[in-house]
C-alpha cells in the first residue's frame, strides 16, 4: 500500500486547482495545500477515500483563507486580477476544455461574485465532478443545501459567460498574429485584431506603474497605446514572450535580464480581443520568475523614446 506521503504527492495537483479555482492566488493555494498535508499528517486514523478526505481538506482552508482575502480585496487599489497561472498541474483529458475554462481570467473573475460556499461548492462539482455527498462533506453543508449553492452558482456563471465562444485553435493562431502586430507597433496593424469595444486593464495594486486609472477602451485608444509601448519597451532589451496564462492566448513580459515585468492574457470571442488583462502588481509575480523593477523599466523606456 502506498504510503502517507505517497499518497498526497499523487493527488497534490488536484488539490491545488482546487485551492486555486477558490482562491484565484497560485501563493495561497500553495499554503492551502501545505496545511491540508500536515493535517494528513497528523491524522491517526486512515480515511476512506484518501481522495474526498484531502480534497475536503483543502476546500475548507480554502474556503476560510478567502473569507479573510475577501476583506483585503475590498481595500484593494485599482482593479484586482487573480495571481497568473502559467500551466495548471492537474490533467484529466476528459475534462480538459472545462479544466482551462474554469481557470481563465474571465471565470476566475466571475467567481468572485459567489459567495464563498457557492465558489466551493461549484468548483468541486462543476469543474472536478464530485458527487453531492462529496461536495456536502467538504463545504459542511447537507446534499440538498449544495444542490442549491451549485444551482446558484451556476446561474451567475451562465450569466455573466460570452456570448460568443471562440475555436481554441482560431483563438491561439489570432493571439499569435496579435503580438507579431504588437512588436511591430503599427496602430493600424494592431486594430485588425481588436473589437470596437475592447478593454486594456491592468492590476498594479498601487505596487506598480499604471497607466491613468487602470482602464483604457476602445480599439483606437487602446492600439494607440500598446504601439506606443513596444518600439521603447523593445529598445531598452525588452522581451515579449508568447505564453499560455490561465489557459488562456497571453504573454510574459521580461526585461533586459529576462525578469518578469508584467503578464498578459487575452480575453478572444467572435475573432476580436475583447479585453486585454496585464498584471503588474509585482506581488503577484513572485511565482513566474524574478520580478523586475518596473518602476525603472518605465524610467527607461520613457528614456528611450524621447531619444
Amino acid at each position: 500500500m502506498p504510503s502517507k506521503d505517497e499518497q498526497f504527492e499523487d493527488l497534490r495537483p488536484l488539490l491545488f486547482s482546487i485551492a486555486y479555482r477558490i482562491l484565484g492566488s497560485v501563493s495561497e493555494a500553495e499554503d492551502a495545500v501545505q496545511d491540508t498535508w500536515l493535517r494528513y499528517a497528523a491524522t491517526p486514523v486512515e480515511p476512506v477515500s484518501t481522495k474526498a478526505y484531502l480534497s475536503a481538506v483543502v476546500t475548507r482552508i480554502a474556503v476560510d483563507v478567502l473569507r479573510s482575502a475577501r476583506r483585503r480585496r475590498e481595500e484593494y487599489v485599482g482593479p484586482w486580477f487573480p495571481e497568473p497561472l502559467l500551466s495548471d498541474p492537474y490533467e484529466d483529458p476528459e475534462r480538459a476544455a472545462e479544466l482551462a475554462d474554469s481557470v481563465s481570467m474571465a471565470a476566475l473573475l466571475l467567481l468572485e461574485r459567489l459567495s464563498p460556499l457557492e465558489r466551493a461548492a461549484f468548483v468541486l462539482r462543476e469543474v472536478f465532478g464530485f458527487g453531492f455527498a462529496e461536495v456536502a462533506a467538504a463545504v459542511g453543508r447537507s446534499e440538498a443545501a449544495c444542490r442549491q449553492l451549485v444551482v446558484r452558482a451556476r446561474r451567475h456563471m451562465e450569466a455573466g459567460r460570452p456570448r460568443f465562444a471562440a475555436d481554441r485553435r482560431e483563438r491561439d493562431e489570432l493571439a499569435v498574429r496579435f503580438f507579431d502586430a504588437f512588436k511591430d507597433g503599427d496602430v493600424e496593424e494592431l486594430l485588425q485584431f481588436l473589437a470596437a469595444d475592447v478593454q486594456l486593464v491592468g492590476d498594479a495594486g498601487g505596487q506598480a506603474p499604471q497607466w491613468g486609472r487602470g482602464l483604457i477602451a476602445g480599439a483606437v485608444n487602446v492600439a494607440r497605446m500598446l504601439a506606443g509601448l513596444a518600439e521603447p519597451f523593445a529598445r531598452i532589451g525588452g522581451v515579449v514572450e508568447p505564453h499560455e496564462v490561465n489557459g488562456q492566448p497571453g504573454a510574459i513580459f521580461r526585461d533586459a535580464d529576462g525578469r518578469v515585468v508584467n503578464t498578459w492574457t487575452l480575453d478572444i470571442a467572435d475573432g476580436r480581443i475583447q479585453t486585454i488583462r496585464a498584471v503588474v502588481n509585482p506581488d503577484k509575480l513572485h511565482h513566474v520568475g524574478p520580478v523586475a523593477d518596473a518602476w525603472a523599466v518605465v524610467r527607461d523606456a520613457g528614456a528611450a523614446r524621447r531619444s
